[in-house]
Formats: structure tokens, C-alpha cells, sequence
């Protein structure tokens, strides 16, 4: 499983970067403000994994290539929106990942797929430790995607069930 998840993960990052020469991180934060456009320097760092420090020095770079602006709203708040052209390289990110996934995937079954399907899902439950994982969990993933013809994305409905037993906690 180890040198599984290791090649797949040199595959994913390799064709997320070769889509856009950014690091890793800053194709997740491209991803991410395409689809929530305005986050904090901060949100958008914990929505990647980064301190502030590391965001706001991430923020700067990919302003510096064109790719995000900061806008300054009320008080002390910068909320930080993806240009044209930061937008187009989310959606290019995320075409490059989708096919090296399929090229993967492609050498499966049907009813392989559905069983893969089945058990990474299980493991994405069981990743899921803490209310907000989620945006951790999904920094990089069409979120469409998962939920295609009705699926239930499962890491979503492992943030839906932790939220869920915080309130029965109570």
C-alpha cells in the first residue's frame, strides 16, 4: 500500500505541477479559490496545510505570477481572488489530474473499480479525524466529480457525520 500511495502521489503532483509551474501547494490554493474565491491568506492556508507565514509568502507568489489578487474588504481583511488566468490553471490542474487518475484507473475492471471505489471510500472515512479535514482532504479534487450520477462524495458525508455527533454530543 505504501509504494502504491507513493507512486500515485509522485504521478498526481507530477501532472498538477507539469499543468501549472507552481508547487504543490499553490495548485491547491488555485483549485481551492476557483472554487471558493475570497478566503483569507489564513482560511486558504489551513484549507492547503500551510501556516500563515508559509500562505502569505504562497499568496505573494502566485500574485506575482498573475494568478490571485488581494483585495482589501473591511478592517484588516484581505480576501485573496484567483484572476483569469489563475482560474484557467485550476481547471487545467484539474484535467491533468483527472487523466493521470484514469490512466490508473483504466487498467482495471468494472467491477474492480466499483470494489476500489467501495474500499477508498472506507479509508477516506476513517482519514476524516476532525470537522474542517475535508478541505484538507479535498485541496486538489474536482469536487464534481465525486458527486457524478448521485454518488455521495465520502469524505464529504465524513464531515456531514462528524458534525452530526458533535451536535448529539451536546
Amino acid at each position: 500500500m505504501g509504494a502504491t500511495a507513493l507512486a500515485l502521489s509522485d504521478l498526481f503532483l507530477s501532472s498538477v505541477t507539469a499543468a501549472a509551474p507552481t508547487s504543490p501547494s499553490a495548485a491547491a490554493a488555485l483549485v481551492v479559490l476557483d472554487r471558493t474565491p475570497g478566503l483569507s491568506v489564513t482560511e486558504l492556508g489551513r484549507r492547503v496545510g500551510l501556516s500563515q507565514p508559509a500562505a502569505a509568502r504562497m499568496v505573494e507568489g502566485l500574485e506575482r505570477q498573475g494568478m490571485v489578487r488581494r483585495e482589501r474588504t473591511w478592517g484588516r481583511w484581505v480576501a485573496v481572488r484567483p484572476t483569469e488566468t489563475g482560474t484557467q490553471a485550476a481547471r487545467g490542474l484539474l484535467t491533468a489530474r483527472t487523466e493521470s487518475l484514469k490512466e490508473v484507473v483504466d487498467h482495471l475492471e468494472e467491477s474492480e473499480r466499483a470494489d476500489l471505489d467501495r474500499l477508498l471510500a472506507k479509508l477516506l472515512d476513517g482519514l476524516h479525524r476532525a470537522p474542517g479535514d475535508a478541505d484538507r482532504l479535498c485541496r486538489l479534487c474536482d469536487r464534481s466529480a465525486c458527486v457524478n450520477r448521485g454518488q455521495i462524495c465520502p469524505v464529504g458525508q465524513a464531515e456531514r457525520d462528524s458534525a452530526s455527533s458533535k451536535c448529539n454530543d451536546r
